[in-house]
């Protein structure tokens, strides 16, 4: 059976395209992320597929501040796929007489040098597939900045190929859910949020030692702004590590009890292969530990 998965439209989005490569989805677009995130959160659909984070441009502020301050949702999955930006105009339309430039921000940031040097002005839109549709729909000579399959469904053309100002971009996206926690899988990852009650000298250097403490290793740390004044943040930290691990939910048990208040954004498979390698070296090396400590307990005298 199917399950309704939102994603960030129209059709033709990238996010369109990572939610088709999902099994058994029905996808159902959105037009905004606070609209998707807000969906799976009343129930409306079961699930959404979300940009969280480029290469390039860095955090979707969207979706990441959805998931901390407005919503109560769950990571369950992670996908990373490559991004190829292209120019798409209409039939017909030359590079040389496109007059304006449309794009989702990430996209435009992703292209801030080749429009710079070809000195052409850009607007924002809601999304990739947004603009595709908005230059199909007009008959002015512009020009949009997204994917072949957004030209395909809006009859436009790739007019300029791959025009990103850096190679090997990607975009990870994150399958949200309202109350399901993903099993574990022996390569996962985990995302909190820690809130203080004060900033204080140290307090981020105490939070970190937690983790370093049980040899949990972080993959990304992020301040962002509570929204409750000028110079107050919290913190989004993601460790490689499942809720059901002993030392994770002991660190965190540790972290809620004498430092923070921590919000969990869910634990969740992870693509690749490296975090494997990593959790896998580290599983060894505590259990090489254990032996060793062991052998000397057992030769404690009665």
């Amino acid at each position: 059976m199917s399950q309704r998965v939102g994603f960030l439209g129209p059709e033709g989005s990238f996010s369109h395209e990572a939610t088709l490569s999902l099994e058994t989805t029905e996808p159902i677009a959105f037009k905004s992320l606070a609209d998707l995130l807000a969906a799976v959160s009343s129930g409306e659909i079961e699930q959404a597929l979300v940009p969280l984070e480029n290469a390039l441009e860095g955090t979707v502020a969207a979706t990441i501040d959805g998931l901390v301050f407005d919503h109560e949702l769950y990571i369950v999955h992670e996908l990373i796929m490559p991004i190829s930006l292209h120019l798409l105009a209409k039939p017909g339309v030359t590079v040389e007489e496109v007059t304006s430039v449309r794009s989702y921000v990430h996209a435009l940031g992703q292209v801030r040098n080749y429009l710079a040097s070809r000195g052409l002005a850009s607007i924002e839109t809601t999304s990739t597939s947004q603009a595709a549709r908005e230059v199909s729909e007009s008959h002015e000579k512009w020009a949009a900045i997204g994917s072949k399959l957004a030209g395909h469904l809006f009859g436009l053309e790739v007019i300029a190929s791959d025009i990103a100002d850096h190679g090997a971009n990607a975009t990870k996206f994150v399958l949200v859910e309202k109350e399901r926690v993903a099993s574990p899988t022996g390569h996962d990852r985990t995302s909190i949020v820690c809130f203080q009650d004060a900033d204080k000298p140290g307090s981020l250097f105490g939070i970190l030692g937690r983790f370093a403490s049980r040899d949990i290793n972080l993959t990304r740390l992020e301040s962002r702004p509570t929204k409750q004044g000028l110079g107050n943040y919290c913190f989004v930290i993601e460790f490689e590590g499942h809720i059901s691990d002993d030392e994770v939910s002991d660190c965190l048990i540790d972290l809620q009890a004498h430092l923070v208040r921590v919000k969990f954004l869910g634990s969740y498979p992870v693509t690749g292969d490296q975090i494997r390698k990593t959790s896998g070296e580290v599983r060894q090396a505590r259990d090489n530990a254990s032996r060793w400590a062991t052998e000397i307990r057992s030769q404690i005298s009665e």
